[in-house]
């Protein structure tokens, strides 16, 4: 459920035709580049998924050891990944430099009609119409945190799993070996 979860916010993210739109006008690709590390972690999720429940049914020492390697290179995804995504979008992150400086272009090039409804799009306030309180970037960076936070959550919570997950199958491992040494004991 948390690599299904986490997949859709992702594609919701990516796909999402306004808050694409902005991203593109503003040039800030870069802020996709955890969105895209975090998609594949997803589907790693989803697919070890399958691994582990087969390997803890038949009891195979061979696949749980695989099925915990799975689980580790998940972590360091969703752990890089989430460490990506908040780089890039919480405030005093990465991310507020790139968007100064593509408000300070568009305010350099006044006489292009496209750069001057480009900025006059990012400085109002939707509601009153008048220009943010605490200007365009801090506006900005604070929704870019706030469409990406949860999304850094989950993410944080199935890493966390994932350690679960790999610890219980290291125990279902000692217990199997265990399992092995009594019964070739008992039949000798």
């Amino acid at each position: 459920l948390f690599g299904v979860s986490i997949f859709a916010l992702c594609l919701w993210i990516c796909i999402e035709p306004g808050f694409n739109e902005w991203m593109r006008i503003l040039e800030l690709q870069k802020y996709f580049i955890g969105i895209y590390i975090i998609l594949i972690a997803s589907l790693g999720i989803m697919v070890v998924a399958f691994l582990g429940c087969g390997s803890a049914l038949m009891e195979n020492v061979l696949l749980l050891y695989g099925y915990i390697a799975s689980q580790i290179a998940i972590f360091v995804f969703g752990l890089v990944g989430a460490c990506v995504v908040l780089d890039f979008s919480t405030y005093d992150s990465n991310i507020q430099p790139l968007i100064r400086d593509v408000i300070v272009r568009l305010m350099n090039n006044p006489q292009h009609e496209g750069s001057r409804e480009i900025l006059r799009m990012v400085q109002e306030d939707s509601v009153t119409g008048n220009a943010y309180f605490h200007g365009c970037i801090d506006e900005l960076t604070w929704y870019l945190e706030g469409k990406t936070s949860w999304l850094a959550g989950i993410v944080l919570a199935s890493c966390m799993i994932s350690v679960v997950n790999a610890v219980m199958s290291l125990v279902l491992i000692q217990a199997v070996k265990k399992e092995e040494e009594e019964t070739s004991v008992y039949r000798n």
